[in-house]
């Protein structure tokens, strides 16, 4: 079974040599990579290209112009050939079993898996498992990842891809929810609990940037009024979904009660 990896890359050659190491490091080696650079300003694309060359299993693409991270993912996941994808940054790496893993939970019944990870310093140091990681019960409307309990290592079926819209090119942040919450709808989603991924915190992240943080929320509200659409959701928790103004805090905020909270431990 061929398994696609799939890199959007932008300006990151230093971080994306633990990430290489990680990839020829893999149990399963019957893999491709499908890295796709958003038109780098600098020269790690041509150093990339140098450094895999020699290896047929990477295919690398880049945009004629910069995209942004939506656009660029979405163009990954329609290259890939694999019958199994998922997504790895190209400033964090993989546990040297991941695809492996991945590989044996998927079965007939799923779509996807995620799995635990861990939080890593600049050095890719592991500095804790991000604790909200868990198996969630599949096939709530009102589920929307709000706590990131669906996560890295995230891998899908490409046949179950394209059964839903794909990922939208226009998003600049929240690409990953989007994904998720798509293929959340198609199937059954299954947890493996083992770390499998290391992410990197350093402070040139997209979620580490005071200045992205705004339109990562908008992005975040985007994705989930249009899950709630898909959905043919009107109201969540007796309110109108068109007169919240923030989601992600709304949803939040009302799934931290405690009454809700027994009835997250009580559904699992």
């Amino acid at each position: 079974m061929l398994f696609s990896i799939l890199i959007a890359h932008y300006n990151n050659y230093d971080y994306f040599k633990d990430c290489y190491k990680s990839i020829l490091n893999q149990t399963y080696q019957n893999f491709e990579v499908i890295l796709v650079d958003d038109h780098s300003s600098d020269d790690s694309f041509l150093k990339i290209s140098e450094l895999t060359q020699y290896d047929k299993r990477f295919r690398l693409f880049r945009n004629e112009e910069n995209k942004g991270v939506g656009y660029t993912k979405k163009r990954c996941a329609e290259l890939a050939s694999g019958e199994i994808c998922g997504f790895l940054d190209p400033d964090d790496a993989l546990a040297e079993n991941a695809v492996q893993l991945s590989i044996d939970n998927h079965h007939m019944g799923n779509v996807a898996t995620y799995s635990k990870f861990h939080l890593c310093d600049s050095e890719l140091k592991p500095v804790r498992l991000f604790q909200h990681s868990r198996a969630v019960k599949n096939g709530n409307k009102s589920f929307f990842n709000i706590f990131l309990e669906i996560n890295h290592f995230f891998t899908f079926k490409k046949e179950a891809y394209n059964k839903t819209e794909g990922i939208n090119p226009e998003l600049t942040s929240a690409v990953d929810q989007d994904l998720y919450l798509k293929l959340y709808e198609v199937g059954k989603i299954t947890f493996i609990n083992t770390p499998t991924y290391y992410y990197r915190l350093h402070d040139k992240g997209v979620s580490q940037e005071a200045s992205k943080k705004d339109k990562l929320h908008h992005n975040w509200h985007k994705v989930i009024l249009n899950s709630a659409k898909r959905r043919n959701l009107e109201k969540i928790f007796s309110r109108k979904i068109n007169d919240i103004d923030n989601l992600p805090s709304f949803l939040k905020e009302k799934q931290n009660s405690f009454y809700a909270k027994v009835l997250r431990k009580f559904s699992r």
